[in-house]
């Protein structure tokens, strides 16, 4: 009862972090009984939990005694198995040293138990309430095509990509790809050189005009004609300033190609990262197809939840090697974790 009347008084704090590979996102969700009051959205330049997160944090929680924090679950060691049967899950993998989850008991998610006691040891100064599974957000979130439809189904994060085969609410196959740690891509490294605008810019280097002239050659310079012909010195002055902005159209056509060089490394490095995706979706649905241990069936459509604005190639790369029709929406990770949360809050 009493718990009751203080939940009026006081707003429920909903804290969602989201780590990736060079940041960590931050949510935080304030709520009163009926409505999101207020919301802040927050990046911080580190893989751990420093001062600054953890003021952040603070700032918010001492508001309130109702606040819950939760995580996205980033252990390597998780997945998603196609059976609710502890002795069946074998079959698919060794869940021995992790824990596991039901959902609907249809199907499990699971994660490392030590990565879990490691993530506490870590955020033991805040606390943990939450560690949801990838797995379980991709489920919520396409809820509707899952129950109606046979398809795979994508969570794309910069770290990983979770995926699932659904037909109709069963799960056939799930597969956690560790794109971080699976494989380095092969992006062109973008620390070039800076153009070297003080040598392009020292034009008195191929000219010295305190050099002393050899005055035998004045005859084969007579012979060439008459200094008269040369024009007017007015003439002279135009030739010099011709050649001057010659020089500098060429530096400004230079800095023009490298930045044009720059932008092509930063776009085949994003095209590459996609393609490497595909590469790791298209074997991980092979070995859906050719395990007996697995209900293969042939997939048409895969739908995408799309948490890093993924470029149109890897839609290509899924439509043209594939087969596949592809439809993406934007997730924001944080923002659905804050979403689980408290929906778990309200059937506990």
């Amino acid at each position: 009862m009493l718990s009751k009347i203080f939940g009026f008084l006081y707003h429920k704090i909903f804290v969602n972090i989201v780590i990736s590979r060079s940041k960590i996102d931050v949510y935080i969700q304030l709520c009163d009984s009926k409505d999101v009051v207020d919301e802040v959205h927050e990046d911080f330049n580190t893989l751990t939990l420093n001062q600054e997160m953890y003021d952040f944090i603070k700032l918010y929680v001492d508001e309130s005694p109702y606040y819950y924090i939760s995580f996205l679950d980033t252990s390597v060691s998780q997945g998603a198995v196609p059976t609710c049967s502890y002795n069946d899950m074998s079959i698919f993998y060794d869940v021995s040293s992790s824990k596991y989850m039901c959902y609907e008991d249809k199907w499990a998610y699971y994660t490392s138990e030590l990565d879990l006691n490691s993530l506490q040891k870590i955020y033991k100064k805040i606390g943990i309430d939450f560690v949801f599974s990838p797995f379980l957000i991709l489920t919520k979130f396409f809820k509707e095509k899952i129950e109606n439809n046979l398809a795979m189904f994508l969570l794309i994060d910069d770290r990983a990509v979770s995926l699932m085969i659904f037909d109709n609410s069963e799960l056939l196959y799930a597969d956690y790809i560790d794109i971080e740690n699976k494989k380095d891509f092969d992006g062109i490294s973008t620390n070039d050189e800076e153009l070297d605008l003080e040598e392009d810019l020292d034009l008195e280097e191929d000219i010295d005009f305190n050099e002393d002239i050899d005055l035998d050659n004045l005859e084969a310079i007579e012979e060439m004609g008459s200094f008269d012909d040369l024009g007017d010195i007015e003439d002279l002055d135009s030739f010099e300033e011709i050649e001057e902005f010659s020089d500098v159209k060429e530096i400004e056509k230079k800095i023009d190609v490298k930045e044009q060089e720059k932008n092509l490394i930063e776009n085949e490095g994003k095209l590459n990262e996609n393609y490497q995706r595909f590469l790791f979706v298209q074997s991980s649905v092979s070995s859906f197809y050719k395990d007996n241990k697995y209900k293969s069936k042939f997939i048409e459509s895969v739908y995408i939840a799309d948490g890093v604005n993924v470029s149109s190639d890897l839609k290509r790369y899924l439509e043209e090697e594939m087969f596949l029709s592809v439809y993406i929406r934007h997730i924001d990770l944080a923002v659905e974790v804050c979403e689980i949360a408290k929906v778990e809050l309200n059937e506990v």
